[in-house]
């Protein structure tokens, strides 16, 4: 039990060390995507009618992509079981035609979420699966690609990302994102709708933005929620860890506790052993 704690606060101090370097990299990443998601939507909205947002088809519910993201390693308390529940509750929901009619795919990201659908026999796209062995911007783009690839090839009608959001070290929450195709903002919908459309100059040109931006921006989309997932993971770890270690403390102390009892009982019957037998020669 002693060895055992000490495993589980030397995985605590290394989660928290890879927290503080995975917390960093989202915190500096989420304003970016966030402010141009915002700004690609508020443009789709006001685009001409002759420029063809091809990320932004309408889905015709065909086949169905779910980017499920876990963890490579266990022992971050409920991290993975709480996407694997919401990913099939997500599936029960909205998509258990496509499951029954063997339309709906899973790309798992993280080696557990690989394990987990394999064992069940789930149709996978298992190329990207070790993302987070040597995690870079480069091995989460060509994930990337290939949904918007399959998507405009209308492979799949619709792809949605299944991930842990990173609130803080204690709390992980489990999101559930449409990443194709792309959502319009309500209000610049509304606008639209209303003729209240912002005139927007565009340099180069309206097409290049959709040709070279809208990519662009869904391949970061696509990274951040790999990068809120590996702090997530981080998070979950070290309290997992820190739980662990105050649990067998508490239990070392009861494990205390009864070996003194066992010990002293032990004791008591040899010395009472002792005294009978001395006793008994000193009877004869």
């Amino acid at each position: 039990m002693k060895s055992t704690q000490q495993i589980t606060k030397a995985m605590k101090m290394v989660a928290a060390a890879k927290l503080k370097r995975a917390q960093d990299k989202i915190t500096q990443m989420r304003p970016y995507s966030e402010r141009l998601s915002k700004v690609i939507q508020n443009v789709s909205a006001g685009i001409s009618e002759d420029v063809e947002n091809l990320y932004a088809r309408p889905s015709n519910g065909g086949r169905v992509l779910l980017v499920v993201i876990t963890s490579d390693r266990g022992l971050c308390g409920g991290f993975n079981s709480n996407v694997f529940k919401a990913t099939q509750q997500l599936i029960s929901e909205k998509y258990s035609e496509e499951l029954a009619d063997e339309e709906l795919y899973i790309m798992p990201i993280g080696k557990k979420s690989y394990e987990y659908f394999k064992k069940r026999d789930f149709l996978l796209v298992d190329s990207y699966y070790e993302i987070f062995s040597g995690l870079s911007f480069d091995k989460a783009r060509d994930a990337a690609e290939f949904a918007m690839d399959e998507f405009l090839s209308q492979r799949f009608d619709k792809v949605e990302i299944i991930y842990n959001q990173f609130k803080n070290v204690a709390t992980q929450v489990v999101t559930a994102e449409q990443f194709l195709p792309v959502k319009q903002d309500d209000t610049a919908s509304e606008a639209s709708a209303k003729g209240n459309v912002v005139d927007y100059i565009y340099e180069p040109s309206e097409e290049f933005i959709f040709q070279e931006v809208v990519p662009k921006s869904l391949k970061i989309q696509f990274y951040k929620t790999i990068l809120e997932s590996n702090a997530a993971e981080h998070g979950a770890r070290m309290t997992a860890m820190d739980k662990a270690t105050d649990n067998a403390g508490e239990l070392l102390k009861e494990l205390r506790l009864t070996y003194n009892r066992t010990r002293q009982a032990a004791i008591t019957k040899e010395i009472l052993e002792i005294v009978g037998g001395a006793e008994a020669l000193a009877a004869d």
